[in-house]
C-alpha cells in the first residue's frame, strides 16, 4: 500500500472509529418517566356485579377508532363460550367463568393491562418507548418503538400485543387506560359506559379503602384478597371477586415488583445499546472500509 493510499485509508478509518466511540452508554441509555404518584388513579373492579354485557369492549374499540361494530352486536353471548386475552384488535375482553360463592350467576371478569405501579414493560425497554406517567397509566410512544417485543416478553399479565399482520408498520397494541381522556378530567371509556357501575374509578388509596370495606361488610360475598393490591408490587386496576382468583386464571404473583427480577440483567446487556440510526451509520462505515481495503489491495497489485 503507498504511503499516501495507507494515509487517506487511516484517516477515514480513524473517523469512523470516534463516530462509534461516541455513542457512549450515557448518550445511548433509555429513560423512560417513571412517575409513582401519591395521588394516581386506579379502578376497582367488582366481579360481582359484572354482568358481563361487554359495554366496556365496544367503548374501548370505539375509543381507539378500531373497528367496533354496533353496540348490539355484543349482546351475543356466544362468544363467552371460550376464553380470550387482549390483542391488537380488541385492547380489553370479558371472560366468563362458573358462578362463585351464594351466587348462581357466572362470573364475568374483563380483562386488559393493569397498570403495573412498577411496570416491566417500563424496565424493559430499551429505548424507553414506554413511561408511567403521573396519573397512574402505562403509555408508549409509537415513534420511539423500534419493535423488539421485549415488553411483551416482561409482561406478567401477557398483555401487550403485536400487529404482525401489518408489515410495513406494525405496532404495539394494548389499553392505554384512556390517557388522552383522563389527563383532561374525563373518565376511561369502559368505566364511562358500565351500565352496572362494575368499574369505580378513582385515586389509588381511596380504591383500596372501598375494597376493605366492602370486604368487611359483606365476608359471605367476597374473596377476602384484592387483586392488584400487592402483586408485582401494586397495580392501578384492582380487583374484587367471590371466590379464589386462581380460578378465574389470574395468574399467581409475587409482591416483588416485576422489573426487580430482570431490570439489572436488561440493563446490563444494554447499556452500551447503539440506536439504529447510528448501527446503521456503523454498519456503512465498516462496509466501506472492508471495500476500500479491497481496492487498495487491487492498486497494489496492478
Amino acid at each position: 500500500m503507498s504511503g499516501k493510499s495507507r494515509r487517506d485509508f487511516l484517516k477515514q478509518s480513524a473517523l469512523i472509529g470516534a463516530g462509534v466511540a461516541g455513542l457512549s452508554s450515557t448518550t445511548a441509555k433509555a429513560g423512560p418517566k417513571n412517575i409513582l404518584s401519591e395521588d394516581r388513579m386506579g379502578v376497582l373492579v367488582d366481579t360481582t356485579v359484572c354482568v358481563g354485557c361487554r359495554n366496556c369492549e365496544w367503548a374501548c374499540k370505539d375509543a381507539h377508532n378500531l373497528p367496533a361494530g354496533n353496540l348490539e352486536s355484543y349482546e351475543d353471548r356466544k362468544i363467552l363460550e371460550k376464553k380470550r386475552r387482549p390483542d391488537h384488535t380488541a385492547l380489553t375482553v370479558v371472560n366468563e367463568y362458573p358462578h362463585g360463592k351464594n351466587s348462581n350467576l357466572p362470573i364475568d371478569v374483563k380483562v386488559q393491562c393493569m397498570h403495573c405501579d412498577h411496570p416491566a414493560c417500563v424496565s424493559a425497554c430499551i429505548v424507553g418507548a414506554f413511561s408511567k406517567q403521573e396519573n397512574g397509566a402505562v403509555i408508549w410512544d409509537t415513534d420511539m418503538c423500534i419493535g423488539c417485543r421485549y415488553c411483551m416478553a416482561a409482561c406478567p399479565f401477557q398483555i401487550p400485543a403485536f400487529e404482525y399482520e401489518k408489515a410495513l408498520s406494525p405496532k404495539i397494541m394494548k389499553c392505554d387506560f384512556c390517557f388522552e381522556l383522563t389527563k383532561v378530567g374525563k373518565l376511561p371509556a369502559c368505566v364511562n359506559i358500565c351500565p352496572v357501575e362494575a368499574l369505580t374509578y378513582a385515586p389509588r388509596t381511596e380504591l383500596v379503602k372501598i375494597a376493605r370495606d366492602r370486604i368487611r361488610r359483606n365476608p359471605d360475598r367476597y374473596d377476602a384478597n384484592i387483586f392488584g393490591e400487592y402483586e408485582v408490587g401494586g397495580t392501578s386496576w384492582m380487583y374484587l371477586s367471590s371466590k379464589d382468583f386462581k380460578e378465574l386464571d389470574f395468574p399467581k404473583l409475587d409482591e416483588k415488583p416485576a422489573p426487580g427480577v430482570s431490570e439489572s440483567i436488561q440493563h446490563g446487556i444494554f447499556a452500551y445499546f447503539v440506536p439504529p440510526v447510528s448501527l446503521y451509520a456503523l454498519l456503512g462505515g465498516l462496509m466501506w472500509i472492508t471495500k476500500r481495503r479491497k481496492e487498495i489491495d487491487k492498486e497494489e497489485e496492478a
